[in-house]
């Protein structure tokens, strides 16, 4: 049984958090993965830092930038987002990632190892956006780190359809329903043009909000982007994987020379 989505959250993100404070995890188990990886054009795929002491040692950078990066890191982890007296002078809403890669000296290597392993940008359009963006990631990564150590990501056991088994379970609890396989003919709106329920046949819900596919309700939404996913089965784990039986390499887009990067998921299937 493969999972064709992406199953990886970060340990300390909002998702996380919402099953955490629903109490929906007593019906869940989550596994960590055995670790995160990003390759580098000329150097290969390599472990990314998960502490001071990688950064030192991490292959991907040179002693220089270890240097320099480590400072930007320090930086960033007492730099609070959300309280500009922290921000040592800087004004992070105007700066761009740029300048502050520019300020302390930092080139394409560290750049592509921050904006895409720890904060997990697609393409470049962070390096001119406000910098207090990207501090909010990387942040996050360092705080969903700091919970278990080895890799700030987790999925759940059996794959993300025990995310809506565990909801139905704790929506029995406390006297919610539960109808599968049920057509949906239409999503009815008020005159305000909010949502206020939904019709099949003859039968109408009602209800404060609705969550669906972009489908049914395409005068809704408006396509951005798309994402291509592609699955392959290998005989064995790659070879810099180590000990570890999970993982995600993060494929920045500079060191393929793409569009925009690439994330590799990888399980073992028993």
């Amino acid at each position: 049984n493969i999972d064709l989505v992406p199953k990886f959250m970060m340990a300390a993100g909002e998702l996380v958090s919402i099953l955490v404070h629903t109490d929906v995890t007593r019906y869940m188990d989550f596994q960590q993965i055995g670790g995160s990886f990003v390759y580098l054009k000329g150097k290969g795929v390599y472990k990314a830092p998960a502490s001071q002491s990688e950064a030192v040692t991490s292959p991907l950078l040179s002693f220089l930038e270890r240097t320099k990066a480590l400072r930007l890191m320090h930086y960033i982890k007492q730099a609070d987002p959300d309280n500009p007296a922290t921000w040592d002078g800087w004004d992070l809403k105007k700066m761009t990632m740029a300048q502050v890669f520019e300020g302390y000296g930092l080139g394409s290597g560290p750049q592509d190892m921050i904006g895409h392993a720890l904060a997990l940008w697609h393409d470049e359009s962070y390096l001119q956006m406000p910098a207090v963006e990207t501090f909010r990631r990387v942040r996050l990564y360092m705080l969903s780190l700091a919970r278990f150590g080895e890799s700030p990501f987790v999925y759940p056991m059996y794959g993300l359809g025990e995310l809506p088994q565990g909801f139905a379970r704790l929506s029995a609890i406390y006297g919610g329903t539960y109808m599968l396989k049920k057509p949906v003919d239409e999503i009815l709106y008020d005159s305000d043009g909010k949502v206020c329920g939904v019709r099949s046949g003859t039968e109408t819900a009602r209800c404060k909000a609705v969550v669906c596919d972009p489908t049914y309700a395409m005068e809704k939404v408006r396509k951005v982007h798309r994402i291509i996913r592609i699955i392959c089965l290998l005989s064995g784990l790659p070879q810099f994987a180590g000990e570890a039986d999970s993982m995600q390499v993060i494929l920045p887009r500079r060191q393929v020379d793409r569009k925009n990067g690439n994330n590799v998921c990888v399980n073992i299937l028993i």
